[in-house]
């Protein structure tokens, strides 16, 4: 039956996606006497971890029980007591985890205390891959001290992403694009450029219904501050709003920005250009753990060329665009010989309808 405990706790875990962050998305399933007595998952408005949900849910009953879950109980003092010292207080025996926590104020240190207690602890290594790939911006996070970064888009099959001229309608099927929403629910913050904004107009939400642990935060790279202050995203700016320029830019456009509740960041690059690595940087200190990039083809390059990038998710719809007008997926000066490709790795291809599929895969670093 572990197998079947393990999997609800993944299940469970899925739930705080979206919910937790900054946090691991934790789930957690109680079982005494053959019987699941209690079950948990996180999510950062409820503060209290998953372990101490399905803790509260059982009472008594913990007690000689064995706790399944996704990652080490915590053993340290955040805006919870540590996860460790309840398990053992309830009485709980043993403990099935599917993988070690990559916190550096944990990694390990969970188990061993549960160890040195008298409780069982057992590595569910049968489930540790899809306990890491549910926590992977978290994992990434600690392991990188930076967000993971994703590069997303929707190109035909022969990696065109615009026509020249009309690009009303949509690239992918509509099943596609509610993909996508469930993408950006997963992270925490967004970016595109300045000029999808004046192409599209778009608002750059996330539209899956679900609920957040905070906003999704929307980043617009504008050297030259040129968004319109009644765009969409201005208008709808939340306290979700950063647009990062250069010192070039007007300081009265700065001003009428702010006075809306746009946060505006200065962050020069090379050639009067944004610093794509410094926003990386100012999302690591904010404790953002991934940043999703939904952008044209220039900025797409740019990502890439600057090594920001570390995973790419390509939708691909049964279409062909063709032309040397068409805009590539990633444009820009791009590398002058074969050899010097951007090369990746891990390539995993999903479904998405009977006709398109997406492409996952990670920036291989040298």
């Amino acid at each position: 039956m572990t197998a079947d405990y393990m999997a609800e706790a993944l299940d469970l875990a899925r739930r705080s996606v979206g919910r937790s962050s900054p946090n691991p998305a934790v789930g957690a399933v109680l079982v005494s006497g053959g019987e699941v007595v209690g079950r948990g998952f996180h999510t950062w408005a409820g503060a209290r971890h998953a372990e101490i949900i399905a803790l509260e849910e059982a009472g008594g009953r913990a007690r000689g029980g064995t706790l399944y879950i996704n990652l080490e109980p915590c053993c340290h003092h955040g805006r919870t007591g540590p996860c460790a010292d309840a398990l053992i207080e309830a009485g709980v025996a043993r403990v099935v985890a599917a993988m070690e926590d990559p916190n550096p104020r944990v990694s390990g240190q969970g188990f061993r205390r549960l160890r040195e207690a008298g409780v069982e602890v057992e590595i569910a290594s049968a489930f540790t891959a899809q306990a890491m790939k549910l926590n992977e911006p978290f994992v990434h996070f600690m392991r990188q001290a930076r967000p993971l970064v994703t590069l997303k888009a929707a190109l035909t099959l022969d990696g065109k992403i615009a026509a020249p001229e009309d690009n009303t309608g949509w690239i992918t099927s509509d099943k596609a694009r509610l993909h996508v929403q469930r993408m950006r629910h997963e992270h925490d913050a967004i970016l595109t450029g300045i000029g999808t904004v004046l192409a599209d107009d778009c608002l750059l939400t996330d539209r899956s219904g679900e609920e957040r642990s905070r906003p999704l935060l929307r980043i617009v790279v504008d050297s030259q501050l040129r968004i319109p202050v009644g765009s969409k995203m201005v208008e709808s700016c939340r306290n979700d709003l950063l647009v990062v320029t250069t010192s070039a830019a007007s300081p009265e456009r700065r001003q009428a920005l702010e006075s809306r509740g746009v946060e505006v960041a200065v962050l020069d690059g090379a050639s009067g250009r944004t610093d794509l690595a410094g926003i990386v940087r100012l999302l690591s200190s904010r404790q953002y753990l991934s940043l999703m990039i939904e952008a044209g083809s220039k900025l797409n390059w740019a990502a890439l060329e600057a090594g920001v990038v570390d995973r790419i998710f390509f939708y691909y719809a049964p279409k062909i665009l063709g032309g040397m007008q068409s805009l590539p997926v990633a444009g820009g000066a791009g590398r002058r010989s074969r050899v010097d490709a951007i090369r990746l790795r891990d390539v995993t291809l999903h479904p998405i309808t009977r006709e398109e599929f997406a492409v996952e895969a990670y920036v291989l670093r040298d």
